[in-house]
């Protein structure tokens, strides 16, 4: 992409990653050198999302740029994520990186937790999303062609039948009312599969469903050929 300062983008895979990518283009001012992402060992899949390695390469590779996977020990300590992240970023600033892109919205402890750690190694946060309202990134969400499935969910805030289901009119209509538009407070957490940054969709179609610490799954696998699928 065009631009002339190279930054670093922290991916989750989710909507917020993509939406705060999308803004980040039309600034024309940034060029994105990769994607970082922090994979769980042993599952092989995205860190708290619990989305497949293979759909997150899918993914990157539409977006069209690099994927650095960062990996994490299941139940990591925050030590051992601090130092990880710590050595992967080093990378990109010995190769020229100063800013690292994140797609917070409004927790201000995390945002703190981001800079302070950033600081340590002369490097500095851009949050493209934050202080937006929700409701209007939803509909920013909509009206961009974005799409995206319910990888995750707190199953203490959210009937398991959330999980798995595209977020379309209806999920956002259904959602119980105190719930973050944006699933901010970790109500839920998504895929996205297609959108104005994708250079096509990613085909996947759901699988089964887990329980685990009363968060609920729902396992997004490559759709086949001759399979029903969400990306089309």
């Amino acid at each position: 992409m065009s631009g002339t300062e190279p930054i670093l983008f922290c991916w989750s895979g989710g909507k917020d990653s993509a939406m705060a990518l999308h803004l980040l283009l039309q600034q024309k001012e940034y060029r994105v050198v990769a994607l970082l992402t922090t994979v769980t060992e042993g599952y092989d899949r995205i860190s708290m999302h619990g989305v497949r390695c293979e759909l997150l390469r899918q993914q990157a590779k539409s977006v069209g740029w690099p994927l650095h996977e960062v990996r994490i020990p299941r139940k990591c300590p925050n030590s051992t994520y601090e130092a990880r992240m710590e050595e992967a970023l080093r990378v990109f600033y010995a190769s020229g990186v100063r800013k690292v892109v994140f797609g917070d919205i409004f927790l201000e402890d995390l945002r703190l937790y981001r800079e302070k750690n950033l600081a340590r190694i002369g490097m500095t946060a851009l949050f493209p999303l934050w202080k937006r309202d929700t409701r209007e990134l939803i509909r920013f969400f909509h009206a961009e062609g974005f799409r995206a499935v319910a990888a995750c969910i707190d199953g203490k805030i959210l009937h398991r039948g959330f999980a798995g289901r595209e977020l379309d009119a209806a999920f956002f209509a259904e959602l119980p009312p105190a719930t973050d538009p944006c699933g901010e407070n970790g109500e839920f957490h998504t895929f996205v599969f297609d959108g104005p940054i994708f250079q096509r969709p990613v085909r996947i179609r759901t699988g089964e469903i887990v329980e685990r610490d009363s968060l609920v799954f729902c396992d997004l696998l490559p759709a086949e050929d001759d399979s029903p699928s969400c990306g089309r």
